[in-house]
């Protein structure tokens, strides 16, 4: 009975440790790879695309994905709100453009939007214009939550105003 016993404990633990792995890995703001796409999702849900850029070894922007960013994907209420997207400026990765043509990366559309430090977060319409304040670096997290919420609902009414809802 001892042996059946810790025979069951010993698969609940790596089936628990299964599951954690991969529920880590499919946590967090998922990488860019089509821009054309995602931004005509979010505008046919009426909500801007949130674009994270962010760099493998800035502590900054892990920090704000591990306090801020994650957390408010896993509110679902956020899902009617954005759709976040991250781009690794220091990654040589291509993705397709918001024209649809897929000849970019995530530095080079860094440098079209002139972002020089990381985090830098844009809220962009399916054309990839921004339509509210973007929001650069991180000074203190007490507060960020409640800019988030603001720029949010800026890129929302902007959507609205510019007639890119179906609403």
């Amino acid at each position: 009975m001892k042996h059946k016993r810790r025979k069951w404990m010993s698969r609940a633990r790596v089936t628990t440790f299964i599951l954690t792995v991969q529920a880590g890995a499919a946590s967090g703001v998922p990488l860019a790879n089509d821009l054309a796409r995602d931004a005509r999702n979010a505008q046919g849900d009426c909500k801007p695309l949130l674009l994270e850029f962010s760099s493998t070894s800035c502590s900054y922007c892990q920090l704000l994905e591990e306090e801020v960013l994650n957390p408010t994907l896993l509110n679902r209420s956020y899902d009617q709100r954005v759709l976040m997207r991250k781009l690794l400026i220091d990654g040589d990765a291509r993705l397709t453009d918001f024209d649809g043509s897929a000849s970019v990366n995530a530095g080079q559309l860094a440098g079209r939007y002139k972002v020089s430090v990381t985090p830098t977060l844009l809220f962009v319409d399916s054309h990839g214009t921004e339509l509210a304040k973007r929001m650069i670096g991180v000074t203190t997290l007490d507060f960020y939550g409640g800019y988030l919420d603001i720029a949010l609902d800026d890129a929302r009414d902007s959507l609205r105003a510019r007639g890119l809802c179906a609403e």
